[in-house]
């Protein structure tokens, strides 16, 4: 994997840090993409992955992003993880900037990934290889739950724009995959979404066995790269083992019923 090279965005936490790591272990060249630049500067010293710093959200981020990818190199995968939730209000209670928010960073994110650089994605696979697309949605975008109104709506988008992308892209060597996780304990996710609370954001994950990690949702991203070119994951939904539906969580141990 030596001459492949990702982008993968959300990197400077959770699972998109977790995917340039383990992607760069794997020996792909990563493009490590976040707001935060101090933050991906210490990945960039840890791992080797190249830091570039970009709001997605901001039209002119998007449009220096690609112009330095098409200098620099190659683009084999890009790996959308950055997007996230603001809010747990009811719908009627539901505050439109953050539903605004949602929006531009889970869905016109990645329109705007899409448009600069599937050109690039093309050139990496003319010639007989193949290059992938990828993007991390949620089980909110297939189930809705109270006070998931805003993020339902907008991870339920971004879902049907991934549908939308692989019936376009039908009979080109790019594959569209959906990685859609259930319940994963991060380090900023529930905080950010709590509006940094972390007593509120600890007691999402109170007295649940073993919820999923970043790294195990990029494990799957690693495997649905490098999974025989003409194999195509396209929908993963992953749960950990006590939430076997949105709303069917178990808190407590585990154990099996005599």
């Amino acid at each position: 994997m030596a001459n492949r090279r990702a982008v993968v965005t959300g990197a400077s936490s959770g699972i998109g840090e977790a995917t340039a790591r383990m992607l760069r272990d794997a020996g792909w060249d990563v493009v490590a993409v976040a707001r935060r630049a101090e933050r991906l500067q210490a990945l960039e010293q840890a791992t080797g992955a190249v830091a570039f710093a970009a709001d997605l959200t901001v039209e002119a981020d998007v449009t220096a992003l690609a112009a330095w990818l098409a200098e620099s190199g190659p683009v084999h995968a890009l790996v959308h993880v950055a997007g996230g939730a603001r809010g747990v209000d009811e719908v009627a209670a539901g505050d439109p900037e953050q539903w605004r928010w949602m929006y531009e960073a889970n869905v016109l994110s990645a329109q705007r990934l899409v448009a600069h650089l599937l050109p690039l994605l093309r050139q990496a696979a003319a010639g007989g290889g193949h290059a992938d697309t990828l993007f991390v949605t949620s089980t909110a975008a297939r189930t809705a739950y109270e006070g998931g109104g805003g993020y339902n709506a907008a991870k339920a988008a971004e879902s049907m724009l991934v549908q939308a992308l692989r019936l376009e892209l039908n009979g080109e060597p790019i594959r569209v995959s959906e990685i859609a996780p259930g319940l994963v304990q991060t380090e900023e996710f529930s905080l950010r979404r709590l509006g940094g609370d972390a007593d509120a954001a600890d007691r999402v994950y109170e007295g649940v066995a073993d919820p999923l990690r970043a790294e195990d949702v990029a494990d799957i991203i690693r495997y649905a790269l490098q999974a025989p070119a003409h194999v195509n994951l396209d929908l993963v939904v992953l749960r950990p083992v006590a939430q076997s539906a949105q709303h069917r969580l178990a808190r407590g141990e585990l154990h099996v019923r005599q």
